[in-house]
């Protein structure tokens, strides 16, 4: 039992990962604002530290979880439709928190470098590529993955943990990874 609710568990959570990417790179990019998340996200990379508003997530996330559950129910039963549903709330919980904090909050480790530069590099340098922001392996998978360079963040919405306040320059700690254009 504990095995099925492990594997349930992280298949739920692999498939956040691919939601994820599909989300953003077929919902979001390609569809160059003709729906409400695609009109949300754009904004997101026209403004930097814009988020969509928690109200509007908050029930769509009940709605969506509502029908995971509903659907792995059907096929797989109760403990394993929770252990699923679970670990993709899971998953999307940490990618919200992830998310944000790319943006907001300089980076305390080498998964927090890694992340901001892959995502960053999709923000400033590339949109086409590397949609994944918690993981790069649907990136890997569907040949959007790109290693990034010095990124060239725009000065009209630099982060604020990337500057120093006085000087207006990128603080020392991550000249390797930014400047600003």
């Amino acid at each position: 039992m504990a095995l099925t609710i492990l594997i349930a568990f992280s298949l739920g959570l692999l498939t956040w990962t691919f939601t994820e990417y599909a989300m953003h790179n077929w919902v979001g990019h390609k569809a160059k604002g003709k729906n409400a998340f695609s009109k949300e996200h754009l904004k997101h990379h026209r403004l930097g530290n814009y988020f969509t508003p928690w109200a509007g997530k908050t029930l769509r996330t009940v709605v969506v979880l509502s029908k995971i559950f509903a659907i792995t129910l059907f096929i797989f039963g109760t403990i394993s439709a929770a252990a699923f549903t679970i670990g993709f709330a899971v998953g999307y919980a940490w990618y919200e928190y992830l998310h944000w904090s790319l943006h907001v909050n300089p980076p305390r480790h080498s998964y927090g470098r890694w992340a901001r530069r892959h995502h960053f590099h999709h923000h400033f340098e590339n949109p086409k590529m590397n949609h994944g922001v918690t993981t790069p392996l649907w990136d890997i998978i569907f040949g959007t993955h790109e290693a990034p360079a010095t990124i060239r963040v725009p000065k009209k919405i630099v982060m604020p943990w990337l500057i120093d306040p006085v000087s207006r320059t990128v603080y020392g700690d991550y000249v390797a990874d930014f400047k600003l254009r």
